[in-house]
């Protein structure tokens, strides 16, 4: 009794909406909070440099080894606004992780998420250790996931009211987005596969002006992803060039398998930052099919559950009925209905109707993501997105209290994995640079010359861009003891796999350069591993050769 009245005034002085603006104050917190505690990734270092060079220099070309340009074009103009820095790069991708969490807020006024399903949605999203981790990074994933919830929003709102404007904002994300990273059109053909099915089945009926408006829509979508894969103008042949230069590219990088794994590569990573979330997904999911009521209707009727038909018996387990059209003759006049606008809508429960589309969202996401070769960790956002819309159906006052119990799992790996201020042995890191460059960046400081001499030198471009660069000769290779005895460097910086025994007057020390989780390390203490995250980790080393000072020994 006690119980139901401290919840019952806990709800009267806190409700929905303060509940809702607490959460997002707290993704805010965690999304902004000490922004550059870490170094770039090597991979945000090449894109902050690139933005750089497009400030500086006006020069940009698209590349796809280094996805789309909006994040340069984005970025370079961030660094125009507040400088050129580590947190100035990272505001826009946190903004944007931010900005997921006010989007729900509309599916909410719309009625497909109830408050419940709004309030933990939320807080997965603001405390999700992959959700942070990668809105405090400079990469195009973030783009993409925001990209993705307005275009959501967008449709919702452009079929409840029919209004042009909601049709012209999704252009613009699709535009956008595709002029972002090339794995968007796999979130267009999702989304525009389950349209196509609402339609025929008379779920949604188009507007009475979907044609001016798809029209309006492609006009859109090819205008901005002309501006920015031509530059701006400055390359016009990249407008019917740059889809194929893609397609090239990232057909060899999934045959290469460059950074390949196996198809449930990422169901790993669910179970090692997401695993609340995970089984929460999993029981959205079978609480969606209700297997439980399937074999009770089936008892009634008589029936064994393998009596059914396999087809139908998955039919009836998905919820899913074939359209009335492709039982019956007809379908010339129901398609002439859908395309004019007109016939009958049958009524939808609309929160069962999206975690319908979620499952379709979430199912096509993973499958897609673990059949392509490439298999990085920031792609786990396109994944993980839908699983929480499926995580949060039905969510009981019972579920509700699990989920946010099951939240404290989220926190302490977010924390871990996004605030330790040093090395840590997290599949999530990916090649992460190491925190021991910080010494090196002190060596390199306090020298007038200094020998880059191998091709593994990123993120040193990045840190020591304009005036800063001119200390710093880079022979992207070893080079003789005589080049580097007659350049009088003062520091000779060399890959360990390729440096030199000794160099007299010098003295070496190692410092790591980046690193990796080591499965072949850990493999033999996978369980020891997940509770503790210790052990030995995969890394590129830096040999750096200090000169000694005149009149002193090595």
């Amino acid at each position: 009794m006690k119980a139901a009245v401290f919840a019952a005034r806990f709800r009267e002085r806190l409700p929905f909406e303060g509940l809702f603006l607490l959460i997002l104050l707290a993704t805010i917190i965690l999304r902004f909070y000490f922004l550059d505690l870490k170094l770039y990734h090597h991979d945000e270092a090449i894109h902050a440099w690139f933005s750089y060079k497009l400030l500086t220099e006006g020069a940009y070309i698209y590349d796809p080894m280094y996805h789309g340009p909006l994040r340069y074009y984005v970025t370079a103009g961030m660094f125009a606004l507040l400088g050129d820095s580590d947190l100035v790069g990272r505001l826009v991708p946190a903004l944007l992780g931010t900005l997921l969490v006010p989007l729900l807020y509309p599916i909410y006024k719309l009625g497909y998420l109830d408050k419940k399903q709004t309030l933990v949605a939320a807080l997965f999203i603001a405390i999700s250790p992959n959700m942070v981790y990668f809105s405090r990074f400079l990469r195009d994933d973030p783009f993409i996931i925001f990209f993705t919830m307005v275009l959501l929003v967008a449709l919702l709102y452009y079929f409840e009211r029919g209004q042009m404007r909601y049709a012209l904002i999704a252009g613009t994300v699709i535009g956008l987005g595709i002029s972002t990273m090339e794995n968007m059109p796999i979130v267009i053909l999702i989304f525009g596969t389950y349209l196509l099915y609402l339609v025929w089945t008379r779920k949604v009926r188009l507007p009475k002006r979907w044609v001016r408006d798809l029209a309006l829509v492609a006009l859109v979508v090819f205008g901005i992803m002309a501006a920015f894969y031509s530059s701006f103008g400055a390359h016009p042949e990249m407008i019917v060039t740059w889809w194929l230069r893609a397609i090239e590219h990232w057909t060899a990088m999934h045959q290469m398998q460059r950074l390949g794994g196996p198809p449930y590569f990422y169901i790993l990573l669910f179970i090692l930052y997401e695993v609340p979330i995970l089984i929460l997904a999993v029981v959205g999911t079978l609480q969606f099919i209700d297997i439980r009521g399937i074999i009770t209707r089936r008892r009634e009727r008589g029936e064994r559950p393998a009596e059914l038909p396999g087809e139908e018996a998955a039919d009836e387990a998905a919820g899913v009925t074939a359209p009335p059209t492709l039982q019956a003759p007809g379908w010339r006049d129901r398609l002439r209905e859908i395309l004019s606008g007109t016939g009958e809508i049958q009524p939808v429960d609309r929160q069962k109707e999206f975690a319908r589309f979620a499952i379709f969202w979430m199912l096509l996401s993973i499958t897609a993501y673990a059949y392509i070769g490439e298999k990085v960790p920031w792609l786990i956002l396109h994944q993980l997105l839908p699983m929480i819309f499926v995580a949060v159906y039905a969510m009981t006052t019972k579920k509700a209290v699990i989920a946010v119990a099951a939240s404290v799992f989220l926190i302490v790996m977010t924390f871990h994995v996004a605030y330790t201020p040093a090395d840590i042995n997290e599949p999530i890191v990916q090649v992460q640079n190491s925190e021991d460059l910080r010494e090196v960046f002190a060596k390199i400081d306090a020298a007038d010359k200094v020998a880059v001499a191998t091709d593994s030198y990123w993120p040193l471009p990045w840190y020591y861009r304009g005036d800063r660069a001119s200390k710093l000769a880079y022979y992207s290779q070893k080079v003789s003891e005589q080049t580097i005895y007659g350049g009088d460097f003062d520091l000779v910086i060399t890959h360990d796999a390729d440096t030199y025994p000794t160099l007299e007057g010098y003295v070496k020390e190692t410092y790591r350069l980046n690193y990796w989780f080591s499965y072949e390390e850990n493999k033999d203490r996978l369980l020891e591993y997940y509770f503790l995250r210790d052990g030995k980790v995969g890394s590129r080393n830096l040999e750096v050769f200090s000169k000694v000072p005149a009149g002193t020994t090595a």
